[in-house]
């Protein structure tokens, strides 16, 4: 499968186990390296944003006040991600707010994450960091939108995503960067990088 759902969530906080909720969700879809489709709600889930995130964010409570319920954002993200494995920077953090909210709306879906970020920290650890902005700048990828909302952070994540991409195709000769690929090379020890990019060479 050659398709991935790039996702970002902005929330109230960092941990969907003491309370905090998504307030705003985008997917980006990636069919072999080109964006093809795009999806983004804001969700009112019922509870105050803290103005430091809304500082960060930009999105404000009267921003929510007429926006779609929580419930309801989800379900649209549900069936527009479907069964594709999905993509997203950090992705422990946007992976606990998928399942928290889903389970919410009791929505068993549990698909594989790749995370850039893992990604980046095998393929590039001579990059300044591995936060997205940091790498959208080293590889001089676009910046479009206002970083920290989340459709903006998932073109900047699908863009890195493709380099990624690229790279294990060009540089490291893998013929096939599909997910278990990705997720084979997020999970694997910096010392067996070599080894397991040459298992994948032209495979």
């Amino acid at each position: 499968m050659t398709r991935l759902a790039v996702i970002d969530f902005e929330t109230t906080g960092i941990s969907p186990g003491q309370g905090d909720r998504a307030t705003e969700v985008a997917i980006v879809l990636v069919d072999n390296g080109q964006v093809v489709d795009r999806f983004q709600s804001l969700m009112n889930a019922g509870v105050r944003i803290p103005s430091f995130i809304t500082q960060l964010t930009g999105i404000s409570n009267a921003m929510l006040a007429g926006a779609p319920s929580a419930a309801q954002a989800m379900a649209e993200a549900s069936r527009f991600v479907g069964q594709l494995p999905l993509v997203a920077h950090n992705a422990a953090f946007d992976r606990k707010f998928w399942q928290a909210e889903l389970a919410r709306i009791d929505d068993p879906a549990d698909q594989p994450f790749v995370c850039t970020l893992l990604l980046s920290r095998r393929l590039y650890p001579q990059a300044p960091n591995h936060k997205l902005g940091t790498l959208v700048d080293y590889h001089r990828l676009p910046r479009s939108g206002q970083a920290h909302r989340a459709l903006a952070d998932a073109e900047m994540a699908a863009h890195l995503l493709g380099r990624i991409q690229h790279d294990l195709r060009q540089r490291w000769g893998v013929a096939a960067p599909h997910s278990p690929m990705l997720m084979a090379v997020q999970r694997c020890a910096k010392a067996a990088m070599g080894k397991l990019l040459a298992q994948h060479r032209h495979s």
